[in-house]
């Protein structure tokens, strides 16, 4: 008698996009952390990882830019180069320590800095980059302080035109 045959099997799961927003937080590594743990074998290589420098405080670019009464300006055209100088080497800080943790578990990586609001930004590159999904820690803060820093995570869960994971680092 023949032996029954192993059932057919389907082409495996579908390859994801995804993108991994990451800041100097522990939250966003862990967010990084986290995928890689538990979704690197339906990622689509390679994994998108971002981070977005903030724009310099509006007084010291208009500062610069007017200068002061007396035609001097109040802050130094070289000052704020060197922070822009400073905001590009902690970009590329946090990009290849994303390097390294995706390097150790062996999922191929490509980066992305953004220049602007970072929630606008993540919600603008990941529309840009057509990921299936976008990937954000969570810093955990409070009503209170939500209201006054507002909530990256909670914008792009409602501006992403793509679905949103937030993971949550466990207390």
């Amino acid at each position: 008698m023949a032996s029954p045959s192993a059932p057919a099997r389907g082409p495996g799961p579908k390859l994801q996009k995804v993108m991994v927003a990451v800041d100097e937080s522990d939250c966003s590594h862990h967010a990084l952390e986290w995928a890689l743990r538990n979704l690197a074998p339906t990622i689509a290589p390679p994994l998108l990882v971002l981070t977005v420098q903030p724009l310099l405080p509006l007084g010291y670019v208009s500062a610069a830019s007017f200068g002061s009464p007396l035609g001097t300006p109040v802050v130094a055209p070289e000052l704020i180069q060197s922070m822009q100088e400073q905001q590009q080497q902690l970009s590329k800080a946090l990009l290849d320590k994303a390097k390294q943790i995706c390097a150790q578990h062996g999922v191929a990586v490509e980066t992305m800095i953004k220049v602007g609001d970072p929630k606008e930004m993540i919600c603008e590159a990941a529309e840009e980059s057509k990921v299936d999904l976008l990937i954000v820690g969570s810093h955990s803060r409070g009503p209170v302080q939500r209201l006054f820093l507002g909530s990256v995570s909670n914008y792009c869960m409602h501006h992403s035109k793509c679905p949103v994971l937030v993971v949550k680092k466990q207390e």
